[in-house]
């Protein structure tokens, strides 16, 4: 796993956190619950920063705030398991973004298998995505996660997906191709 750096950028006058946590509200993004497991314990929170980078290889980035209490988990580990999230699912990303709620209570919520990397899985996500962790860039609060692919599932049956947009879940119908 490589490590890489950003230098921090002075922010823009009247450009506020607050002004900007609200611009990106509008940002509709998937919900997804983002697992790790291994020497340094099995941990998982609700993310919706997230996208595919590349499809040679396969690879994703993740978002993860360093002062989030599983963070370090993931890096020690370097296994991350995404499961994309679909109508229904609603509580679960509630309990995953929830601080209040320890590891064995989160997982406690639903039914899990493994894959390659022995990340959890949610066994009823619309789709899986095992991973390796193959580089970490840090910006600012976070560290963006690239991500290799080690195996995907697509559910057979699904047929939303859950976004999240203005505050609120919302589902977006997976229409014939």
């Amino acid at each position: 796993m490589q490590s890489d750096t950003i230098m921090p950028v002075k922010e823009a006058p009247g450009v506020t956190g607050d002004l900007f946590r609200n611009a990106m509200s509008r940002l509709g993004a998937p919900v997804t619950v983002v697992t790790t497991s291994g020497p340094a314990g099995r941990q998982g929170l609700t993310v919706s920063a997230i996208t595919s980078v590349s499809d040679s290889p396969p690879t994703v980035l993740v978002c993860l705030n360093r002062d989030n209490r599983s963070h370090t988990a993931f890096i020690q580990n370097g296994v991350v398991g995404i499961s994309l999230l679909s109508r229904g699912h609603e509580d679960l990303a509630g309990i995953f973004a929830s601080s209040r709620r320890t590891p064995d209570e989160k997982f406690a919520a639903s039914e899990w298998r493994t894959d390659v990397t022995g990340a959890p899985l949610l066994a009823d996500a619309l789709v899986t995505l095992d991973c390796t962790i193959a580089l970490i860039h840090a910006s600012s609060t976070h560290d963006v996660l690239f991500c290799t692919v080690e195996a995907i599932h697509v559910h057979p049956t699904g047929e939303t997906g859950l976004t999240w947009f203005n505050r609120q879940f919302h589902t977006l119908p997976l229409l014939p191709a």
